[in-house]
C-alpha cells in the first residue's frame, strides 16, 4: 500500500525507482530479480509482460474501493475487480490514485458484470474522492504491521500459517494437502470482522463471475 506516499498525488514515482531503493541500490534488486525469478514464474503462469516502470501511488482510495464493491456485491464481484486492477496496473502500468481513469475503467467492468445495479461512473469516483471506508483499511494496517507483515503478496491458510507470495507451488500443495488428509479446516478468514465484512459475503462461493 505504501502508506507513507502522498493520497492527493497522481503517482509518486516509478516502481522500478520504488524497487531500487527498497533494495539499497541496483546491485541488490538484481539480486532480488535472480532469487525469485518472478518474470520466469510470470511467463509460465501467462503472464508475458509485467510493466516495471508503472506508476507507484498510495493505493488507499483503490483499497477502499474493493472493500466497499466486497461489502455491498460480494466477492465475487470484488474479485473481478481486483483481477482487473491487477492488469491495469502491473501490465499496463496505470496509477492505481488516478481517481477518474480508476473510476473509468472499474465501471466499465462493473457494467458488464452488474448490468441492473451497477454503480455510475460519477457514483465510483465521488466514492474515491470521499473517506468511506479508511477506518477499516487503517485497522487492516495495523493488523498486518501486529503480524509483522510489511510486503505482498502473503497468504495466510487458516488464519494461522503464512505463506510468502514467492513461494513455489509445491508448498501450497503440501499444506492443502495435509488439510485434506485431516478432513477439516480449522480456522477461517481472520480480516472479514476488520473489514466489516459479513460472514455471508464470506461463505459465498467467489470468481464465479
Amino acid at each position: 500500500m505504501e502508506p507513507d506516499y502522498d493520497e492527493e498525488a497522481v503517482y509518486v514515482e516509478t516502481n522500478r525507482e520504488r524497487l531500487i531503493k527498497k533494495w539499497g541500490g541496483k546491485a541488490g534488486w538484481d539480486r532480488q530479480k535472480h532469487m525469485h525469478n518472478l518474470k520466469g514464474r510470470g511467463l509460465e503462469a501467462g503472464i508475458p509482460f509485467f510493466n516495471l516502470d508503472r506508476k507507484a501511488s498510495s493505493t488507499m482510495a483503490s483499497h477502499r474501493l474493493i472493500q466497499f464493491l466486497g461489502k455491498t456485491y460480494g466477492l465475487a464481484v470484488s474479485e473481478a475487480v481486483y483481477d482487473k486492477l491487477n492488469e491495469y496496473y502491473f501490465v499496463e502500468g496505470h496509477s492505481l490514485n488516478d481517481k477518474p481513469k480508476l473510476a473509468k475503467v472499474v465501471c466499465g467492468l462493473l457494467e458488464t458484470i452488474l448490468p441492473d445495479s451497477a454503480p455510475s461512473e460519477v457514483d465510483i469516483l465521488e466514492f474515491l474522492n470521499g473517506d468511506e471506508g479508511r477506518e477499516e483499511i487503517t485497522n487492516v494496517i495495523h493488523a498486518l504491521n501486529q503480524l509483522g507483515i510489511s510486503g505482498i503478496p502473503k497468504f495466510i491458510i487458516e488464519g494461522r500459517t503464512m505463506v510468502d507470495g514467492a513461494a513455489r507451488p509445491e508448498a501450497f500443495i503440501e499444506i492443502f494437502r495435509q488439510i485434506e488428509k485431516r478432513g477439516s479446516v480449522h480456522s477461517g478468514p481472520i480480516f472479514n470482522d476488520v473489514l466489516g465484512v459479513s460472514e455471508e459475503a464470506v461463505q459465498t462461493p467467489s470468481h464465479i463471475l
